[in-house]
């Protein structure tokens, strides 16, 4: 494919309630992001992905806007956005917002004019339905019916996630139009582009009929019925004509659910975006996005045929987003590694697995501390509107109340949230004064001050890998090239990066055992990886135990 500029970017996700706390009120803002920007200089990363900073009641922290054009107080005022675009431009390093654009908040003034008057054009910004009854038996993302009734009226309002998160009519030419102009006006702010939330639920199956129920509480998930609908197309060949094509910009589509058969329409040559995030091996563990409960048992093997079905798909289609990590997700190293999350050889074998992936790589932040997940000991510990929904639901389908906090300690969005630990004091020099959530309880062991500059540590080898990768000898095959999977061991993870110059072979040992591997071509040349000895005969190779090693191949 045509090479484009966002392809050799290196994004780092900032989660600004939890990053850097500026002013002592123990939540992180957008002056501490910019206090931090020579961190992230250091590190390496090419642009910032900052999620939301608009004004929200905080329902679901901050994806839950309440004025698309105005700032939450607690992150700082417009001029703050402005210094930290400014400072990180001058350190050649672009800023991306968060686009929320499938629902608002319900103290948003649109929201609030439609309950006034629903006469006014404001109600047909969010979907309604009259009646005395649940329209129809669809479960929010976030548990419960999707509906939720307006007060002194027989009528309801319609939710794919939290109820203070109503939908956006999207069959309303008018509100697309305010919409637009909206996203319009932040790309000319100096934004490098946006990360779009939830964009696969904008269309809805109109019918509106009731459908097989799938749990216990005889609701069955929207999921069914209104991610990725027919008809979606529309919607977003409109957003994308009226908006992001008149800017040089990127986007970056959260759209979960997408048939790999319809990537060409999301990601191709003429596509809805510029790249895509693939759950599809984030979520291998349990049954479904929205149902962790149902726990799935998977090996290496597997998570190795989900990360090559993507690449695969990707490739064949266009471009695509690689992470481990982001604030929906548990810590990386306790998801993947288990019992190995705290060998720091095992989270820099895995760093190099998915960085070296054809496609832009995401890095979230603390993933290059190698953070891990906490263990919280009651529900009441939890913030995330999401983990408190699992754990109730849990309970509802049979599990005990221990085993519903495990389940929910497991895979809370809150591990990812917690404060990000700058040193190893009270409150891991993020904040002078509590936190708005927990710490995790490595802060003292898990910090930046003792990782920066100190020869060995996960920082400086994500600095290591950042800078072989943009500037190394072999950038444009490890940026540029095709990918192939190369057949291994059931413990062991390889793949070639490859262009008509150059081949290189990419193996990472998932086993805390040494593995014997058949190299594809004989007597390559080891190139870098995370440990000193490689040891090669013919086409043979030893890995030793989470050894990474990328090996140049004779052509």
């Amino acid at each position: 494919m045509e090479r484009k500029w966002w392809q050799e970017e290196v994004i780092y996700q900032i989660y600004p309630k939890s990053f850097k706390d500026s002013n002592g009120d123990g939540i992180g803002d957008i002056r501490g992001i910019t206090e931090k920007l020579d961190y992230l200089k250091d590190l390496g990363v090419t642009m910032l992905w900052i999620c939301p900073v608009y004004r929200s009641p905080m329902d679901d922290n901050g994806y839950d806007v309440s004025d698309y054009r105005a700032l939450a107080p607690e992150f700082g005022e417009m001029e703050d956005l402005e210094e930290l675009i400014r400072e990180a431009k001058r350190r050649e390093i672009k800023i991306m917002m968060d686009l929320v654009i499938n629902h608002s908040s319900d103290e948003h003034e649109w929201f609030r004019k439609a309950l006034e008057d629903p006469e006014s054009r404001y109600h047909d910004y969010y979907v309604f339905k009259e009646g005395t009854e649940i329209p129809n038996n669809w479960r929010s993302i976030f548990g419960g019916s999707v509906w939720e009734k307006v007060p002194g009226r027989d009528e309801y309002y319609y939710h794919t996630f939290g109820k203070k998160q109503p939908d956006l009519n999207w069959e309303n030419e008018e509100l697309r139009k305010e919409l637009y102009d909206m996203v319009n006006w932040w790309l000319d702010q100096g934004i490098a582009g946006f990360r779009i939330d939830a964009i696969s639920f904008i269309k809805k199956d109109l019918t509106w009929e009731s459908r097989e129920p799938d749990g216990v509480d005889g609701l069955v998930k929207c999921t069914k019925t209104s991610r990725n609908w027919p008809g979606i197309e529309k919607f977003l060949y409109e957003l994308r004509n009226e908006t992001f094509d008149k800017h040089c910009c990127v986007t970056v589509a959260e759209a979960a659910g997408v048939p790999y058969d319809k990537m060409d329409e999301f990601i191709g040559e003429d596509g809805f975006f510029d790249m895509i995030f693939d759950f599809r091996y984030a979520d291998l563990d349990i049954a479904s996005g929205s149902e962790w409960f149902k726990r799935i048992p998977w090996t290496v093997k597997e998570l190795n045929e989900k990360i090559m079905a993507s690449q695969m798909t990707m490739q064949k289609y266009g471009w695509t987003a690689n992470f481990i990590e982001n604030h929906d997700q548990p810590r990386a190293a306790s998801k993947y590694l288990k019992e190995a999350q705290d060998n720091p050889d095992a989270v820099k074998m895995m760093a190099a697995m998915y960085f070296f992936l054809r496609g832009t790589p995401f890095i979230y932040q603390g993933q290059e501390l190698g953070m891990v997940d906490f263990e919280r000991t009651s529900i009441e510990q939890f913030n995330d509107i999401s983990s408190i929904d699992q754990y109730y639901r849990s309970i509802e389908e049979g599990l005990t109340e221990d085993e519903a906090l495990k389940i929910v300690n497991l895979r809370s969005r809150d591990n990812a949230r917690t404060p990000f630990p700058w040193n190893g004091e009270k409150y891991g020099g993020f904040s002078e004064e509590t936190p708005w959530l927990e710490m995790t309880e490595e802060y003292p062991k898990i910090n930046a001050n003792a990782q920066v500059g100190q020869q060995g540590s996960i920082y400086e080898f994500y600095r290591e890998m950042i800078a072989y990768r943009q500037s190394g000898p072999h950038r444009d095959t490890l940026i540029y090239g095709a990918i192939e999977p190369v057949e291994t061991g059931d413990d062991v993870i390889a793949y070639r990066r490859y262009t008509d110059e150059e081949s290189i072979c990419c193996l990472f040992n998932f086993s805390g055992e040494e593995r014997e591997e058949t190299l594809p071509s004989e007597n390559g040349t080891p190139l870098w990886g995370n440990l000193d000895h490689v040891s090669v005969d013919g086409n043979k190779i030893r890995l030793q135990p989470y050894q990474a090693v990328l090996i140049k191949e004779k052509m």
